[in-house]
């Protein structure tokens, strides 16, 4: 029987304060790499809710996507995942410093985009660089380029965030 080849869809948030940007050191099987607050969508969730969710479970910050950077389709090297990730930009929220971070996540940090360049080696993926290098460059989309028509939980087009 032939298997169905799907990527596997993921969100990354890219949360710039005071010129740092906030990052997550993760441990990972390639060992511990620095990652955007980023994972995969739930079933019935659309794309700007996982994000936000993500963002706070990873980083315990509350986030509001409000643009959406890009969409990246990267085939890991070892060729057994391909990743399709929608990285958006937003507004941070308030910090939940006694909330524990997911499972592998070490520390959060905030750093440069000089710093980030830097530890380019311990990046997860060539996204890390790439989506700060497009938010630098001031790309942003409208959030109603991602359209979610209805979910499990009964919400309407993206997510419940618009009228249908």
């Amino acid at each position: 029987m032939d298997l169905l080849w799907k990527p596997n869809v993921t969100v990354a948030a890219l949360i710039e304060r005071e010129g740092r940007f906030l990052l997550v050191e993760e441990e990972t099987d390639e060992g511990i790499r620095l990652n955007q607050p980023a994972g995969h969508l739930d079933e019935g969730e659309s794309l700007v809710a996982a994000c936000a969710r993500e963002t706070l479970e990873e980083a315990a910050w509350n986030f509001t996507p409000t643009a959406l950077v890009g969409i990246y389709q990267w085939p890991r090297p070892q060729g057994d995942i391909t990743y399709l990730r929608f990285a958006f930009c937003g507004d941070l929220g308030a910090h939940e410093a006694e909330r524990i971070l997911d499972t592998g996540i070490l520390r959060t940090l905030w750093l440069t985009p000089a710093e980030i360049e830097a530890a380019r080696p311990r990046h997860r993926s060539p996204l890390v660089m790439q989506c700060i290098a497009d938010y630098l460059a001031g790309r942003r989309f409208p959030l109603d380029v991602v359209r979610n028509y209805g979910s499990a939980a009964g919400q309407g087009l993206n997510g419940g965030d618009a009228d249908v």
